[in-house]
């Protein structure tokens, strides 16, 4: 367990405890008062009557605390799903169903009680209900009014991203980004920035080059306005990898990576996976018998054959042919080459 696990499990434990105390302090008052109403007396039966009451709301105060916790618990998960404009939207929304709602319950002042009562709790419970949801779907427009708009959206589970360190080294997902692909909450796990840093700070030239285009990435992708970046510490953390994979599932992510090997581990734990190769592969122009091809000639061998490259950087291997002037032909029917396989 970690530092940060062990400290949010002695807060709720404190919570548990707290719930129990005052249920504790209630019953037992509660118990002190039937105890002097049933004897008539403040001595030993009172008494009883409090330790009586004392033990019912120990045992009610631990089955309410732990109900308690799971509710608490809830509303943690759902609100670190949702941005914070839209949880600021909510608030909105309550406040102004709840301002509404006493206005509307002042005629039932001149009513009796018995109806008044019922009848101000509906309003008020409808209310702000329908203000709670009206600001969450409509926060954009109620920060409109002010002049201000929320820098990232994200409306839903497949709209918020968990980044890979393979996936920022590989540069290509600030081309996704900037074309909408990728789009709302980006989260960016600490040992995923410890992983940048290090390499970035690597002796191997290679290494380093790769590590500073991954940091280089990042920047730019924060600059970005489509997205918003969180950054989820978690101390203490060794399998990086792993840590990535609870992340995605805790927070109904999605993972992008460009590792074959982690993007297997997630699927097999049902985790949604964006795998930037696989999206590549699916957008590469198919090629059939008979379409033309406009390949760069790379390499000339003595026997008339040479090597190349296509606009798709697949490799191509053909028998070139000399025209009357002297200059080898760069267009050729598919039907005459031959791929090889890339590297």
């Amino acid at each position: 367990m970690t530092v940060d696990e062990g400290r949010k499990a002695k807060l709720r434990g404190r919570l548990v405890e707290a719930v129990r105390l005052i249920f504790v302090a209630v019953f037992g008052a509660v118990g002190y008062q039937l105890g002097t109403y049933a004897t008539a007396t403040t001595g030993g039966r009172a008494i009883l009557y409090v330790f009586l009451g004392a033990a019912s709301g120990y045992v009610c105060g631990g089955v309410f605390g732990r109900l308690t916790l799971e509710a608490v618990r809830g509303l943690e998960e759902e609100f670190s799903r949702r941005p914070a404009a839209e949880v600021a939207g909510g608030v909105v929304g309550l406040v102004t169903g709840l301002v509404v709602a006493a206005l509307l319950c002042l005629p039932l002042l001149f009513i009796p009680v018995t109806l008044a009562w019922p009848a101000a709790l509906f309003v008020f419970l409808v209310l702000g209900s329908l203000g709670i949801r009206l600001g969450q779907a409509k926060y954009e427009d109620l920060f409109g009014l002010f002049g201000m708009k929320p820098r990232a959206t994200a409306r839903a589970g497949g709209d918020v991203h968990v980044v890979d360190t393979s996936a920022l080294i590989d540069g290509r997902i600030a081309d996704l980004v900037s074309t909408g692909f990728i789009s709302g909450t980006v989260l960016l796990h600490e040992g995923v920035l410890r992983e940048l840093q290090a390499i970035s700070d690597s002796s191997d030239p290679r290494r380093r080059t790769r590590g500073r285009r991954g940091l280089d990435v990042l920047v730019e992708l924060q600059k970005a306005p489509t997205v918003q970046f969180q950054l989820v510490e978690e101390p203490g953390v060794q399998d990086v990898d792993a840590a990535l994979v609870r992340l995605a599932r805790e927070r109904s992510a999605s993972l992008i990576t460009v590792d074959h090997n982690l993007a297997k581990v997630a699927e097999a734990l049902r985790v949604s996976v964006a795998q930037i190769n696989a999206l590549a592969s699916k957008f590469r122009l198919p090629y059939a018998a008979g379409d033309e091809l406009v390949v760069r000639l790379v390499k000339v061998a003595s026997t008339g054959r040479g090597s190349g490259t296509s606009t798709t950087a697949r490799w191509w291997s053909w028998r070139t042919q000399r025209s009357t002037s002297g200059v080898r032909s760069r267009s050729r029917s598919a039907t005459c080459c031959r791929r090889r396989p890339a590297g």
